[in-house]
């Protein structure tokens, strides 16, 4: 009989192909603390709580937030779940982070307007040049 149970620990060229990063990712995120994986020789093996760890980590780039902002947040994974001050936490970092990207949003908005009425502008004087000429 086949076991299709998920492995209990994997390699960093596993894991780098899983999360489609590179090596060198992986060994940075290590170098700040935030993956410690087990030595075996000179060999890296990654548990559960690694994959884990990598997941929330780069979630929290998807999301924009810096390193020291997903070390927080990664860290409370270890921590005993549902601890009031790691969700407030949480949430204010949440409510944070939708401000500055609505803000971005907005940003993008007015120039894509900007954008707009330059391209309409130099399609009007092309045209005007290219009446003028003939």
């Amino acid at each position: 009989m086949h076991n299709s149970r998920v492995p209990e620990t994997w390699s960093i060229a596993e894991l780098a192909a899983e999360y489609d990063v590179t090596l060198r990712t992986i060994r940075f995120y290590e170098d700040r603390g935030l993956l410690t994986p087990e030595r075996r020789g000179t060999t890296r093996v990654y548990h559960p709580r690694d994959r884990i760890r990598l997941a929330l980590i780069l979630r929290g780039k998807r999301l924009g937030f810096s390193l020291d902002e997903i070390a927080k947040i990664v860290d409370m994974y270890d921590a005993e779940p549902g601890e009031e001050g790691q969700l407030v936490y949480l949430l204010d970092q949440i409510t944070h982070r939708r401000q500055e990207l609505e803000q971005r949003r907005r940003d993008i908005e007015e120039t894509l307007q900007d954008l707009a009425e330059v391209e309409s502008r130099c399609h009007a004087d092309l045209n005007a040049l290219r009446n003028h000429k003939a």
